[in-house]
């Protein structure tokens, strides 16, 4: 393999440093959990009994044996998911799994599981970011049972990753296996998909058109095949190490998903027994840093500029949107997926996969080679791929030349040189851009600025015919003290139809795009958010904005009175539109304690002695809302 590349060196090394005492922190807490000793040693034998009155007279004779591994699964089983349906059945394939080789397992817990796919333009996706801190504290709820020698964490979906992710972390000094579930097959090409929803969004076909157009697209269990949040999770644990090697997108109603998915609960259970592989010790700075790597050279989705940073806290790892800016800099486009692409992820899979990815960034010195994961020392592992050989499940290396460079090319051939996720920043304050399908004329905007507080309302313009110009569409007010950061990705139809019309867009918000985000250039994540001190809340119609892309700028240009203006405020109707019936009121302290996007968007980790609230947020300037929270 060649040497580190020297700017993964430099990041690494930066991050080492910045880390060095919360990590430290981190793996004392950990040290001091492992050493107390296993959790069925110290429970009383009431406790004991209490844990396992519901199993087997088998399972309560293995358990009686103080020296057999007991798994917990964590579970984000439901069947509003396509993508989690399948998860119905591997608690069952799990327990038969683990009883061949000496051990048990139990559902120690089940987190909420929100589809994104369902609450998208509702009023339920305001509670879809605070969803994985809640996940993490479901996780933790689960596992503090101490009962449990090693733990599998079943989730796949957007919010649901990460929070298991961190929620696990908690519990370090254990074992951890993620298990996915894997992609539904193909439907309907994403072209077409794409060409129906911009038709319905010009009225020129009728919502049944634009039904059956979405049910040929998803259409059975498994992960949505578009390469956003969920699948972008899925290749992230593989090249974190917390996969079984090349598992995230073989489909779930298969016999190879569940021999990998019975594979992966005797590898937890191996783990427990030699004492290695400890999730504390799996993930660190060098595995977070090729996890980033992994999301920038397959053109991954932006929510994972704020997950990451709050998965990486949660290990007392430190990143910000620099680190992610310079590592993207030097990381070469390998993948074009779905919306970067025309192909899906199952035709990714076909093409080589995550093995031929992971391949290809080791020998190109892209990512740290000498890593831990769930499989052993070193990332060489997940060269392999998994195939079933007479009813056995075998490891095969996976292929080292792409099977469709239209899909997957080699480190010396790339897409581009340079990764899909960018820094913008300027007197607007700091934000991302995915500009992997994005096309280069296309990637710097200058024009008056179309100032929105509501995704409605902005459509209601486009309907109307207002945004027929070059502009560039702001919509504030959606960060997650506001309400919560939603995804906005309904607005994207209309502002593609605009850019196909020969106007140059763009779109600059304070909330996210999801990981569907595609061909418009969106400055997203906007940090302060308005409602935190943001400028953006300083913005007026009209104002000339510049966003470029290539330079990293967000700026306004001949607004010099920016800063001294009065900022906007909330409308009390759009303040309290959503409130009520959609669960929002049960958030309202999650959403004055949250920390700003580029800290992670978070409410897990606590604030420094004396301090009330997060740095450079001040009081929400919208009293309704204070009032409607309480």
């Amino acid at each position: 393999m060649a040497n580190l590349h020297p700017v993964v060196a430099e990041v690494t090394a930066r991050i080492v440093e910045r880390s060095r005492a919360t990590r430290a922190d981190y793996i004392r807490r950990m040290d001091a959990a492992r050493d107390s000793g296993a959790g069925r040693a110290k429970l009383s034998c009431a406790n004991w009994a209490h844990a396992f009155a519901g199993q087997t007279i088998a399972d309560k004779l293995t358990a009686m044996d103080g020296s057999k591994p007991n798994v917990g699964i964590v579970t984000a089983y439901n069947d509003m998911l396509s993508a989690h349906q399948p998860f119905e059945r591997f608690p069952a394939v799990i327990r038969d799994a683990v009883r061949t080789v000496g051990a048990t397992a139990q559902v120690a817990g089940g987190t909420p599981a929100m589809c994104d796919g369902v609450t998208q333009g509702r009023p339920g996706m305001e509670l879809s970011l605070f969803s994985r801190d809640l996940i993490a504290m479901s996780a933790g709820i689960a596992l503090t049972h101490d009962a449990f020698d090693t733990v599998m964490a079943l989730g796949v979906c957007d919010k649901i990753v990460p929070g298991l992710f961190i929620g696990t972390l908690a519990f370090g000094h254990l074992p951890v296996v993620f298990a996915p579930a894997g992609p539904m097959p193909s439907g309907i090409p994403n072209a077409e998909k794409a060409r129906v929803r911009a038709l319905y969004a010009q009225g020129q076909v009728d919502r049944q058109t634009l039904l059956d157009s979405e049910i040929g697209s998803y259409h059975s269990p498994g992960t949505c095949t578009f390469y956003g949040t969920a699948n972008s999770n899925q290749m992230m644990m593989e090249l974190g190490g917390l996969h079984l090697p090349s598992t995230a997108f073989v489909h779930p109603e298969t016999g190879l998903r569940d021999a990998l998915t019975a594979a992966a609960a005797k590898r937890a259970v191996e783990l427990a027994r030699s004492g290695e592989g400890r999730m504390a010790d799996v993930i660190d700075e060098k595995s977070i840093v090729n996890m980033i790597v992994a999301l920038l050279a397959t053109g991954g989705s932006t929510n994972h500029a704020i997950h990451l940073v709050a998965m990486a806290r949660a290990a007392g790892v430190l990143i910000d949107w620099t680190d992610m800016d310079q590592l993207s800099s030097v990381t070469p486009l390998l993948a074009r997926v779905y919306p970067n692409g025309s192909a899906d992820v199952n035709a990714f899979q076909a093409a080589g996969g995550v093995a031929f990815v992971a391949r290809e960034l080791a020998n190109a010195g892209h990512i740290h080679s000498d890593v831990t994961t769930v499989m052993g020392r070193g990332i060489h592992h997940y060269f392999q791929e998994p195939i079933l050989q007479d009813g056995k499940l075998v490891w095969k290396d996976g292929v080292t030349d792409s099977l469709d460079t239209d899909i997957l090319r080699p480190a010396s051939d790339p897409f581009d040189r340079e990764g899909g996720l960018r820094l913008v920043q300027g007197d607007l304050g700091r934000a991302v851009i995915k500009i992997s399908a994005v096309k280069p004329e296309n990637r710097i905007v200058q024009a008056p600025a179309a100032v929105f507080e509501t995704q409605e309302d902005a459509l209601q313009a486009f309907k109307d015919g207002k945004l027929n110009r070059d502009v560039i569409v702001v919509l504030r007010f959606q960060g997650p003290r506001a309400n919560g950061m939603p995804e906005l990705h309904s607005l994207s139809p209309a502002l593609g139809i605009l850019q196909d019309k020969g106007f140059k867009v763009a779109f600059v918000t304070d909330g996210r795009m999801s990981g569907a985000s595609g061909k418009t250039p969106s400055a997203i994540h906007v940090s302060p958010e308005a409602l935190a001190g943001g400028l953006i809340a300083n913005i007026r119609d009209g104002d000339i904005i510049r966003l470029d892309a290539e330079a990293g700028v967000l700026t306004t240009v001949d607004v010099t009175d920016l800063a001294d203006r009065t900022p906007a405020v909330r409308s009390p109707h759009h303040a309290e539109g959503s409130t009520w019936g959609y669960g929002r009121e049960l958030f309202g302290a999650f959403r004055h304690v949250v920390s700003t996007a580029e800290e992670g968007a978070s409410v897990c980790f606590g604030l420094p002695p004396g301090q009330t609230d997060h740095k450079d947020t001040p009081p929400d300037n919208n009293v309704n809302d204070r009032a409607v929270d309480a």
